[in-house]
């Protein structure tokens, strides 16, 4: 009788827990909008804040020069399909911070054209990362794209590329930290940061340009402050890489990205990629797309 109990239990735990982690109302619970009311007065307005930098990025041993810019958003996503929230669905969803970072630059004849996007449960009173993020990059060779979902047993990674390292990968990932979720905990509360030693995935965009192991690695998180400009420092360092990235960030509400830097060394040589602010504004941008709104573009980029 026992023999014939157990695998009928069994059955029955696992179907239940593959429920619980699927649970409407847990996951509603889990991921609810837990935000202050500075943050909700700055984010909550119908608009997006548009950064724009001035870019030196290494490519190719050499330093090219080009533009970056951060847009940092909140919306409604479905908290299952990982997907925008775009009707009205009684499918568990949250308010999430998006950050899409663009980076472009030109190497000799061609172009190159860089992208991550990350979305993050808005949750301030403690560490949050993202639900999702995707990374691309195009130029004229060709180009390649990767994606994580979070799921119950970690990081889900599908990774496609043109070339043949790393090539198209399908795998989970166990790791706490994303590099790429950090940029939006910085906005929502940079004190839930964990300092110290950690296990973390750098970002999709390091992986694109140096075609490393895609999985988790060893980093020292520090955060410097100097009150009297009221900006801080987060620096993270790979040793195992020889990587290291500061961001730049001020200290106060809102938070917002002034400028990075990102040392690599490759063979025996450092680089250093830099971005410095050139200019922010907030604007419902989604709205601006009419040949009279490129008006627009003058205030986000007052040098072209």
């Amino acid at each position: 009788m026992i023999r014939l109990v157990t695998p009928l239990f069994l059955i029955s735990f696992l179907l239940s827990s593959c429920y619980n982690q699927h649970d409407p109302w847990k996951q509603q619970m889990q991921y609810q909008n837990q935000s202050n009311e500075a943050f909700n007065d700055y984010w909550y307005q119908g608009k997006a804040e548009l950064s724009s930098y001035e870019l030196n990025q290494y490519r190719y041993g050499e330093k090219r020069e080009g533009e970056a810019v951060l847009v940092f958003v909140t919306e409604d996503f479905l908290t299952q399909a990982q997907v925008k929230k775009e009707q009205e669905s009684e499918r568990p969803s949250t308010t999430v911070l998006k950050l899409n970072a663009l980076r472009k630059f030109t190497t000799g004849i061609y172009d190159y054209s860089i992208m991550t996007s990350a979305f993050t449960p808005v949750r301030q009173n403690k560490l949050s990362m993202p639900l999702k993020v995707t990374g691309s990059m195009q130029e004229w060779c060709g180009h390649s794209w990767m994606q994580l979902n979070e799921r119950s047993t970690g990081y889900e990674l599908a990774n496609f590329s043109y070339f043949q390292d790393p090539g198209d990968l399908k795998m989970v990932i166990q790791a706490p930290l994303l590099e790429d979720g950090l940029w939006n905990q910085l906005r929502l509360n940079p004190n839930e940061i964990p300092l110290g030693e950690q296990s973390m995935v750098p970002s999709s965009t390091f992986f694109k340009l140096y075609r490393k192991p895609i999985q988790a690695y060893q980093a020292n998180l520090t955060i410097n402050s100097d009150s009297s400009k009221d900006i801080s420092i987060l620096k993270i360092d790979y040793p195992s890489l020889g990587r290291s990235l500061k961001i730049f960030y001020q200290t106060s509400f809102p938070h917002s990205i002034q400028r990075w830097e990102e040392t690599y060394i490759r063979n025996g040589k450092k680089e250093r990629s830099t971005a410095s602010l050139k200019k922010r504004i907030r604007t419902a941008y989604w709205n601006q797309n009419k040949p009279a709104d490129s008006t627009y573009r003058t205030l986000l980029f007052p040098d072209h």
